[in-house]
Parts: structure tokens; C-alpha cells; sequence
């Protein structure tokens, strides 16, 4: 990388105004993934910190010991600079208070990791069994370790997990304007004066990286690591969320969201029907139908009503519910190829969209839209915090609703908890 132009910190203030704060969630078991010894601490040293605090069981996977950040160096210098890491890495832990975080070693060789992918991909997933958070080195980062292991490890990442990416070559040599660097994606973890203390003392005891004639960290690369607010990029899946993970919900559980019982469902399923303009509604669809308890209240309001769903538990006990109700059909089906052609009057999208990737959202739209009758009604309502299996979170997809020309907004609902926007056909 000598040679090319770096970007001072400076440059990017501007940038780094008005992040969105990371998720004040709880994880039960947390996956970091380093390429290099070190990448951990400069990038998400003050996240680690916030969930040890919050007694996150946490594991830091380290794909390769760092021994070659000398390229002239010889093969007994680079196995001892590899074993100078480790202790650098461990020292630096120990100052941040995160003794008790396990750390796996993987020993891959250092910038050789794009020709470990196999290696790596079987020992990252094997360490994320269970983790309900993974994070690792942005798979944009301009050093092919840090893309190769951001790359390998969303894509071994459990569909449950929340996975997250952190920069660190980004901010020298990218600029905040760079197409490449996704600003929508990117959140902020506050570094109050104890966590920046504690990382900066963690960053000292790499000393091998910063302590030398030619430091690979030196004062304008540590710029960008002495920060009020540290960096991370949410990276969602790229695909809809799989059936199979629903399958295994219902199997565990008869009622897998509480639809029947939660003060969030019943309140939603309160607000949603209210939000309805018309009080009767002719032909009504609902896809992704679960276990039919709004199914049930829907059918009050409409002359025919078919709900689908794509797990065969759901529909059968969505069926259970509706027996008694012979204008209402439940069937097999999933979204976008089983939106049912014939002409309806409502269509209702209950927490699903934001479960569909580009492809599947865009068709499912079209879809209902073509469906519906001019002037017949849209509702979509769903949970504003971001599902780990889900590729967007609930406003994205009703923002491509309400861009959606053909439609034409009539409700908005928004709270801190879920939107409801109908929409009406032109």
C-alpha cells in the first residue's frame, strides 16, 4: 500500500455525524472473527467491551498469527513475530478487563487466507454454532485477509445470528464519498472516556505494530481509532429468509411469536384492523398467514378471505382456527410464486416483507398490486427492529411500498415498536 494516497481523519467528521447507535440488544453468545491479531482491538474493542459488560459470553476467532506484516522478514522472524502477536493480543485483553473471553487460534498463514478458504470456512463454522452475534473484518476492507475472512464468515454466519462487519483499512484509504463504503449500513457504538482509555492502552501493547522504525500502525493510521464513536456496518443476508428456519419454529413451538398472548400482537392486531378505512371488505388475501389469529379477525371484516402460509404446521393450525369460518381458505403457498391471481379488494402483508430479498419483494409487490382492484387497499405492518434472518428491516420495505407508483398512501401508523401504512390502488 505505499505509495497511495491516505484520508485523514479529518475528512471523515462529516461522515460520522449522526450514525445511527448500534442495537441496545442482549446477546446470549457472541463470535468475533479477526484476520490478524490486533483487528479485533482497533475495530471493535469498544463493542467487545459493551457486551462483556452486559455478560455476553464472548469467543474471538483469530484466523492467522500476523507473522508476515514484514514482508523481508525471514521464515524464523516470522514465527517469531507470530508468537509475539499472540502475547501482544492476550496483553491486550488483559488491560481492556476481557481475561475471561476464549480466544481460538486458527494459525492459517498470514495473507494467505484467500487460498485457505475451505480451512477457514469449517473452523468459523464451527465456532459459530449458536451465536446469536457474529462480527467480522468488513468484507470490503482494501486487504484481501480482512475481505476474505468478512466474506467467509457471513456466509457460515447461523441464519439466526445477528451479523455484523467492523472497518479498518477503510478510513486510510477510502474516502467517505467512495461508492464502496456503505453509509446506510453503518452504525454507531459510543466510546465514552473508560472505553477509549481502556482500547487505546489495548492498541499500546501491540507493540510490534506500532513500536518500530517503520510501524504498519503508525500515528496517522491510530487517528482513526481514537474515536467517540466506533464503526460497525450491519450485513444482513442477501436472500430471503429460508423456509426451513420457519419450519423448525413451529416444530419447536406451537405459538413460535406468541401471537395469541403477547401485549405486542394483540396491540398490533388492534391498531392494524383500526387502520382499515373501509369498515367491509369484499375479497381479502394474507399471505404468511402463521397460525391464523389475525386471520380470525380479518374474516370478521371481509366476505371471502384465502390465507396462505409456507409451512405445513402453520396451515394446518390456521385452519384449526378457522374451521368454524366457511368463507375462509388456508392453503399451502409462499411468496412471491402462490400470490393468488383472481381480483381482491384488501391485501395484508403482517410482518413478511421484511423477510424477502430484493428479487422476492419486488415480485410480491408487483404481484399484489396487480391483483388488487383500482382502489382496493394495501396494509402492511410490521416490526421496526431488524430480524436476524431478515435481509431489510420493517421500514425499508414499507418505504418501497410507498415509492411504489401504482399505490398511493391513505394511513400511516408509526410508534417505537411497529408501522402500519395502507395503501390504496390507483
Amino acid at each position: 500500500m505505499t505509495g497511495r494516497a491516505t484520508t485523514d481523519e479529518s475528512e471523515w467528521a462529516s461522515w460520522l455525524s449522526g450514525l445511527r447507535e448500534f442495537p441496545d440488544e442482549s446477546y446470549g453468545r457472541a463470535v468475533v472473527v479477526a484476520a490478524h491479531p490486533d483487528d479485533e482491538t482497533l475495530g471493535a474493542s469498544g463493542l467487545i467491551q459493551a457486551l462483556h459488560e452486559r455478560g455476553t459470553d464472548i469467543r474471538l476467532v483469530v484466523a492467522t498469527d500476523g507473522e508476515a506484516a514484514f514482508p523481508g522478514s525471514s521464515p524464523a522472524e516470522r514465527a517469531e513475530l507470530g508468537r509475539t502477536r499472540r502475547r501482544e493480543l492476550m496483553s491486550a485483553l488483559h488491560v481492556q478487563g476481557l481475561d475471561d473471553v476464549e480466544v481460538q487460534w486458527l494459525g492459517l498463514p498470514d495473507s494467505e487466507l484467500t487460498g485457505h478458504r475451505g480451512e477457514l470456512a469449517s473452523a468459523l463454522g464451527s465456532a459459530m454454532v449458536g451465536a446469536d452475534l457474529c462480527v467480522v473484518p468488513w468484507p470490503g476492507d482494501p486487504h484481501p485477509d480482512h475481505q476474505c475472512a468478512g466474506e467467509v464468515g457471513l456466509r457460515v454466519a447461523p441464519v439466526t445470528a445477528h451479523r455484523w462487519s467492523y472497518p479498518i483499512w477503510m478510513w486510510h484509504w477510502l474516502r467517505p464519498n467512495d461508492s464502496a463504503v456503505p453509509r446506510s449500513r453503518a452504525f454507531g457504538v459510543s466510546m465514552d472516556s473508560s472505553r477509549r482509555r481502556r482500547k487505546a492502552a489495548a492498541i499500546a501493547r501491540f507493540t510490534s505494530q506500532v513500536d518500530t522504525s517503520e510501524p504498519i500502525l503508525d500515528a496517522a493510521t491510530l487517528s482513526h481509532f481514537d474515536r467517540a464513536v466506533e464503526v460497525l456496518f450491519r450485513e444482513p443476508p442477501r436472500e430471503s429468509a429460508p423456509v426451513d428456519r420457519f419450519a423448525d419454529l413451529y416444530a419447536a413451538r406451537t405459538d413460535p411469536w406468541s401471537v395469541v398472548d403477547s401485549w405486542y400482537e394483540r396491540r398490533k392486531r388492534a391498531v392494524t384492523l383500526a387502520c382499515l378505512p373501509d369498515e367491509r371488505y369484499g375479497v381479502a388475501v394474507e399471505p404468511a398467514c402463521g397460525i391464523g389469529q389475525l386471520t380470525v379477525e380479518l374474516a370478521a371484516r371481509c366476505d371471502r378471505l384465502t390465507a396462505f402460509d409456507p409451512v405445513d404446521a402453520a396451515v394446518e393450525r390456521a385452519r384449526g382456527r378457522t374451521e368454524d369460518l366457511p368463507h375462509v381458505q388456508v392453503v399451502p403457498g409462499a411468496l412471491p410464486d402462490d400470490f393468488p391471481g383472481e381480483p381482491a379488494d384488501l391485501v395484508v402483508f403482517s410482518e413478511i416483507l421484511y423477510y424477502l430479498d430484493d428479487a422476492d419483494l419486488d415480485s410480491t409487490v408487483d404481484r399484489a398490486v396487480a391483483a388488487l382492484r383500482p382502489g382496493g387497499h394495501l396494509l402492511a405492518a410490521h416490526w421496526l427492529p431488524w430480524a436476524p434472518e431478515a435481509p431489510r428491516d420493517g421500514m425499508d420495505a414499507h418505504r418501497r411500498l410507498l415509492e411504489h407508483p401504482d399505490l398511493d398512501p391513505l394511513v400511516e401508523h408509526l410508534d417505537h415498536e411497529f408501522a402500519v401504512h395502507v395503501l390504496r390502488r390507483r
